[in-house]
């Protein structure tokens, strides 16, 4: 197969929600249907202790929560499929946004009940900023939720963006019966105890043949009514607007049933689009089947395997061929890197890889050399992709080792845990005190625990509360500038910012300094 076929068969996306909307089930059934696990688990199955194979680290298993990108890959018709299953809590939306840069689609997972909330609102704008396709599930038919319509003109008028039902619910709750799918003209018919999904087909005027017992069903006559409204009345159907991100695709189902979520897998497959060109810094565009290989470093995990204490660098392939054992060039620094322990991820399970191709994700074994942000290439063309956002954090706390005898393991905790950018850290300018930066306070929990559990340093935190960051710049710089109300500390560049108390604090420095210019990340 040639590098473009390889390429065209590539499908890497992101599934995208609010906490608890479902979203790690869905990505369960998925890896079902791919055959990489044998039985789909639930992030909260602690009863059973069936936890999701794609929430791998301890804290998620014991919260019932998703805290890091999982990356997972499957075959399923021919196409190669590379999911990125993100964190849905908001503290951790900064490895998200990094995750929605290394994808070329989204999934965004919807709880039926509640409709869009806000984690979810906040990650469809960056999605929308970047033009990338989305894909809407509808989930938890299983249970009682609020009216179909609602949800579809809610879409519209939240997010802004069109929304085209591919199939309809018929009922809901305990009166589910099923799925009116007129796209695929045929009816779903739910069997709460079958794994089996059976089909009816529609004939010319839309309609089930007359000795099914469905067809007098109200729920029945509703969804094939409001599914008639839609097409004379509502969107129609449009690729070019899926593909820039105007429009989108709405299925409904249940991930937990699973119910509903093989017909938008292999829809989504149909519609979904193969990898895409990523910009350089020198804005140019580099496209996926240029024979040159590149990449660049979107995240990077530590630990995932506690026996073998390993750190992994996520690289989305952007072009060209991975082959084991090339050498490329590591951009940051000009340092060639041979490419040798690699390796690619299906579900809970790892597998060496000898080659992949632009839209893959791949993780490198890492010794400490590689950055977030980096990019790595062959040839002799210097390559650059755009940076990586960075968020300016808001709470802010002094940390120091419990222990003053394990000041190895706790400085080592440290350094892993912020290049991975779970958090931020920063030194006091003057007493060179460590401080830790984050976007929320889940962020600090989960990096005692980890502290504690992986690098057995347990840590003393003492919170500073809210604070702005704003960075200045050091040819401005005085250091008579700092006072109780504006703390001035170094980043982990050796920039330096003040942490003000307020805006207050920053105002009147404003007023005091007025030549002086802050500034902020994301």
């Amino acid at each position: 197969m040639t590098l473009s076929q390889d390429v065209a068969n590539r499908r890497t996306f992101a599934i995208i929600s609010h906490p608890d909307a479902g979203k790690t089930t869905i990505t369960e059934q998925l890896l079902l249907f791919g055959g990489v696990v044998r039985q789909a688990g639930t992030v909260k199955a602690k009863k059973s202790g069936n936890f999701a194979k794609s929430d791998w680290m301890e804290i998620e298993q014991k919260r019932g929560i998703s805290v890091t990108s999982s990356v997972m890959q499957f075959d399923y018709e021919g196409k190669r499929i590379n999911i990125l299953d993100t964190p849905g809590h908001e503290d951790f939306s900064e490895d998200t946004y990094r995750t929605l840069m290394a994808v070329d689609s989204a999934v965004m997972v919807i709880d039926s009940a509640k409709g869009i909330e806000p984690q979810t609102k906040k990650l469809f704008k960056i999605c929308k900023m970047r033009g990338i396709p989305i894909f809407t599930f509808m989930n938890k038919l299983d249970r009682d939720g609020r009216d179909p319509m609602d949800l579809i003109a809610e879409l519209e008028d939240v997010l802004g963006i069109e929304g085209y039902p591919m199939n309809w619910p018929i009922g809901m709750g305990k009166e589910l019966k099923g799925l009116y799918d007129r796209y695929h003209n045929r009816v779903a018919v739910f069997r709460p105890d079958s794994d089996e999904t059976a089909y009816l087909p529609l004939d010319e005027q839309g309609d089930i043949a007359d000795d099914q017992p469905l067809k007098t069903d109200s729920w029945y006559q509703d969804a094939r009514d409001n599914m008639e409204l839609i097409e004379d009345a509502g969107n129609q159907f449009d690729e070019a607007k899926i593909a820039s991100g105007d429009q989108t695709p709405v299925f409904f189902g249940s991930a937990l049933a699973n119910f509903g979520v093989k017909t938008f897998l292999e829809t989504y497959l149909q519609f979904a689009p193969q990898p895409a060109a990523h910009k350089t810094e020198a804005a140019d565009d580099v496209e996926p089947t240029d024979p040159q290989f590149s990449g660049f470093v979107f995240k990077i995990q530590a630990n995932m395997d506690p026996k073998h204490r390993d750190r992994i660098a996520f690289v989305r392939i952007c072009s060209g061929l991975f082959q084991h054992g090339m050498d490329v060039t590591l951009g940051r620094t000009g340092k060639t890197m041979r490419l040798s322990n690699v390796t690619q991820f299906m579900a809970d399970t790892r597998e060496n890889v000898d080659t992949a191709v632009a839209g893959d994700i791949i993780g490198l074994y890492d010794t400490g050399n590689y950055q977030i942000g980096d990019t790595i290439y062959t040839g002799k063309h210097k390559l650059q992709f755009e940076k990586l956002p960075q968020f300016t954090p808001e709470l802010f706390v002094r940390v120091s080792a419990k222990n003053v005898m394990k000041q190895k393991s706790f400085h080592k905790g440290i350094q892993q845990l912020v290049q991975e950018g779970a958090i931020q850290l920063y030194t006091s300018y003057t007493t060179g005190d460590y401080i830790l930066g984050a976007v929320g306070q889940l962020q600090f929990e989960v990096f005692q625990f980890r502290m504690k559990n992986e690098y057995n340093s347990d840590v003393v935190m003492e919170s500073m509360g809210h604070k702005i960051a704003r960075w200045i710049d050091p040819e401005q710089l005085d250091e008579r500038m700092s006072s109780s109300r504006n703390l001035l500390v170094k980043d982990l560049a050796g920039e330096p910012l003040f942490l003000f108390e307020n805006q207050f604090a920053e105002r009147w420095f404003s007023d005091k300094y007025p030549d002086v210019k802050l500034t902020s990340k994301l």
